[in-house]
């Protein structure tokens, strides 16, 4: 089919020419839109396009030195063997065929919330487009959830905005925001190292990207002196108006302390600065010395002079946590303080797209308003997500100590959220000769991990790190004994490079030392 396609488009360009004809494509790269060649996303960037090759040519019995392809580069629970949780599909099942309503096979309480939310759907149908910013009682039960969630902080369910995934919200907001020309152009502020799709958003609306460091030798933690840093320097060239914090951190995992937020709120407060709070990690906390504290119950403990002034968007999402509902595409974000003309003009700019996926709206509903202990489901729902949270839990951990245990490798506590960012030392020597392929040095590393092991990791040049420091990010997803597998295999590969490429002493230890890890998690 694809060489009879290549045929029939020179025949055509033949007879095009034959005729005194020729006609050239109106979208070549050269009148593309610029803004979209600038952008980057390295979470699916040529890595993965590469790891698809390989997958392919694994299933036409093409040779390699391994026999499966290990995708660590993303976050997709589903993908990676997490089972779904079975009261959010039931409800979802029940919305979707409201036929089996009628059937003895699913719990009173799936049902009840089924039809709450069919009641709320045009014509009572799944199937129906939903009001711009979502299905109506959807938005209530999220007000309830965050109330509850921050300990009676009131909520105001016409705050709430249904998304598709959190990043819809996020470039939602970004597009409000970016505005003016020259110096005032605006600027985002954003954290390095950052999840890609803000800095993909930002260079696709060509805004200024303002980068401010996390403390990569204090556990990735976010430093206000950074802040003012960065800021003082940005406004030389730009005009600074926002600021994006993601906490549980992507990549880093880090979760950030209460003081740690009240320092950037007070900073945005001082600054005239919108804040942006990714908190679609809230419930992927794992070490036992942190807590989840929300930009919003923070805000509000610091009293109403922060409280009824801060301009605030807050974004969770099904695609995280102990869900992992990531096809689902749903969301939400809670925006605070918005001028009243403004947020005529969100609900304007939010009807454009018509309306978010509604079953991704109706699984938001679940995560949002799950079993409570007197109900049916409740026993099985708490089962399941306490064993989802707990073997990520368990992974966060054995993932940290086994690539401590390997020489030029440096990771932090994984405190939350799905990944470890590790630092990697690669040597001069490794670094030249990937420049001379004109390629950063951890996307050299990690194309040869990827061409030699079969593990599809993302380097860290593509979610931004401080010059002349190396990093990858990896997902704690995989299952505990894959993940073994991967660590094992890394653990080997790293050797295996720093011997090719500088002298390495007693790598018999370190593999003493990751066996000793690993027998921790057997």
């Amino acid at each position: 089919y694809h060489r009879l396609s290549i045929m029939l488009t020179i025949y055509s360009s033949v007879r095009m020419r034959e005729n005194g004809k020729t006609r050239e494509k109106t979208l070549t790269m050269g009148t593309l839109n610029p803004q979209v060649k600038a952008v980057e996303y390295a979470v699916r960037g040529p890595i993965v396009t590469k790891a698809g090759d390989i997958e392919r040519g694994l299933q036409q019995g093409q040779k390699h030195p391994f026999t499966e392809v290990i995708k660590a580069n993303i976050g997709d629970s589903h993908a990676m063997g997490q089972k779904p949780i079975t009261f959010l599909r039931q409800v979802v099942a029940l919305c979707s065929f409201p036929e089996l309503l009628d059937s003895s096979s699913f719990p009173e309480d799936a049902k009840q919330r089924a039809r709450r939310i069919l009641q709320g759907c045009g014509g009572q149908s799944l199937g129906s487009y939903s009001a711009s910013q979502g299905v109506d009682c959807i938005r209530q039960d999220v007000a309830v959830y965050i109330e509850q969630r921050d300990k009676g902080v009131p909520a105001d369910w016409d705050n709430i905005y249904l998304t598709t995934g959190a990043s819809d919200g996020i470039v939602s907001i970004l597009k409000m925001l970016v505005s003016g020309q020259g110096r005032s152009r605006s600027g985002v502020m954003i954290p390095i190292p950052q999840y890609p799709l803000y800095s993909a958003a930002i260079s696709e609306m060509e805004a200024v990207q303002i980068n401010y460091y996390l403390d990569e030798d204090n556990c990735w933690a976010l430093d206000i002196n950074e802040l003012h840093r960065a800021y003082q320097a940005a406004k030389e060239h730009c005009h600074p108006r926002v600021i994006c914090i993601i906490n549980p951190g992507n990549p880093t995992g880090q979760v950030q302390s209460k003081k740690c937020i009240e320092e950037v709120l007070h900073f945005a407060y001082e600054e005239n600065l919108f804040v942006m709070s990714d908190e679609v990690y809230q419930d992927n906390v794992y070490s036992p010395d942190c807590q989840f504290h929300s930009f919003k119950k923070v805000l509000y403990e610091m009293g109403p002079e922060y409280f009824n002034t801060v301009e605030l968007a807050s974004f969770h999402s099904t695609s995280k946590g102990y869900s992992g509902e990531c096809g689902f595409r749903g969301g939400y974000m809670e925006v605070l303080n918005l001028d009243l003309e403004v947020k005529a003009q969100l609900v304007k700019l939010l009807s454009i797209r018509l309306c978010p996926p509604v079953s991704g709206q109706a699984a938001m509903d679940v995560i949002v308003n799950p079993p409570l202990p007197h109900e049916p489901s409740y026993l099985q729902f708490h089962k399941e997500k306490s064993a989802v949270l707990g073997a990520l839990a368990e992974k966060a951990q054995m993932t940290e100590q086994i690539l401590n245990t390997v020489p030029g490798i440096k990771c932090n506590p994984v405190q939350g959220a799905m990944y470890a960012f590790p630092r990697i030392f690669i040597p001069p020597r490794a670094v030249e000769a990937a420049m001379s392929l004109g390629m950063s040095p951890d996307m050299m590393y990690c194309l040869r991990l990827l061409e030699e092991t079969g593990i599809c990791l993302v380097p860290g040049s593509g979610f931004g790190q401080r010059e002349g420091t190396y990093h990858f990010r990896m997902t704690i997803l995989p299952t505990t004994e894959k993940l073994k597998v991967l660590l094992e295999k890394l653990r080997d590969f790293h050797i295996k490079f720093l011997k090719e490429y500088a002298p390495l002493e007693e790598p018999k230890r370190s593999e003493d030392d990751t066996q000793e890890a690993l027998k921790q998690f057997r």
